[in-house]
């Protein structure tokens, strides 16, 4: 019997057409003036917001990352030239509504991105119900929406027909995954990548944690190789993603450094991945779910819930 973590990876292809078709103007025009955009989120959503805020940055729009925590308690209040992008799948999340509170009290222009029973008002509500703690729709989704704003503020290349073309890579990795030869390592597993694949990567290893329970992390080339790739030996795997990416070559020295240490070492690489390597990783996301949704199988957890026993009552 399918999980709905096997649904929600299914139903990602006609969820970017869906948000292909939506019309984010009137939000954009919220946002465009301003100093510094403030793109907030938490856990999967930080992910999104780190790769919106590289999005945005890269059209030539001031834009920073920030976690929903950081930002609801930590951060000065935001200025009357700034605006903030808050992205949460459900909208209800303790710091996603101070985050929307404290915006809406310092008067700056608040576009939400947010699932479509969220009940956000200020928010683009993508046509997403996660129905599997292991979230995965609702961040390709909001990855789809953060394009099409950036194409519209800066003219980044990622709107529509981008978003689009997502949605096939998408169908194509769900049709031939190429992740059944990884095993469960023996102990644990990194995922590296440069650039926004190292952002990606980040977000692989949480599915991996939340679906299987296995010890994964996530990293960027140059922070696995400065002292986090000490504790990793050959009861270990490393996924390399899309080491051709790396115009520097550090990603592929890592791999052959961990391989020379006896790590077990897969290269995930797509042979017609987009040029355009904000959307490439919606793709290359999409394959890492389907990872984890094999060593959950593999490893005999459950997929959809998890977070179990005394955990639920920190969350």
């Amino acid at each position: 019997m399918p999980t709905q973590l096997e649904r929600m990876i299914e139903q990602q292809p006609a969820a970017l057409r869906a948000v292909a078709e939506l019309d984010v103007s009137a939000y954009a025009d919220r946002l465009r003036g301003a100093s510094r955009i403030h793109v907030v989120g938490t856990g999967t959503s930080f992910h999104a917001a780190e790769l919106g805020a590289e999005l945005l940055e890269r059209g030539g729009v001031h834009a920073v990352a920030v976690p929903s925590a950081d930002f609801a308690r930590w951060r000065p209040e935001p200025t009357a030239d700034e605006a903030v992008i808050l992205i949460s799948h459900t909208g209800t999340t303790p710091y996603a509504l101070t985050v929307r509170e404290r915006a809406r009290v310092s008067g700056v222009p608040l576009v939400g991105i947010a699932g479509e029973r969220s009940g956000f008002s200020e928010a683009i509500l993508t046509p997403t119900h996660e129905r599997s703690e292991t979230y995965t729709v609702s961040y390709t989704a909001a990855l789809g929406v953060l394009g099409l704003l950036a194409n519209e503020l800066a003219g980044t290349g990622t709107g529509p027909d981008a978003v689009r073309g997502a949605a096939d890579d998408v169908e194509r990795v769900i049709a031939a995954p190429d992740v059944e030869r990884v095993a469960p390592p023996r102990r644990a597993l990194a995922l590296v990548g440069s650039g926004p694949w190292g952002v990606t990567a980040r977000e692989g290893a949480l599915k991996l944690r939340e679906s299987s329970h296995v010890l994964a992390e996530g990293f960027d080339a140059e922070r696995l190789l400065h002292g986090a790739a000490v504790p990793y030996g050959s009861d270990d795997v490393l996924i390399v993603l899309e080491p051709a990416a790396d115009e520097d070559g550090l990603t592929g020295a890592v791999a052959a450094a961990a391989e020379a240490t006896g790590m077990t070492t897969f290269v995930f690489e797509d042979p017609v991945r987009s040029p355009d390597p904000y959307i490439a990783q919606i793709a290359a996301t999409v394959r890492l779910q389907l990872l984890a949704l094999q060593t959950s199988a593999r490893q005999g957890t459950n997929p959809d819930k998890a977070i179990v026993g005394d955990r639920k009552s920190v969350v």
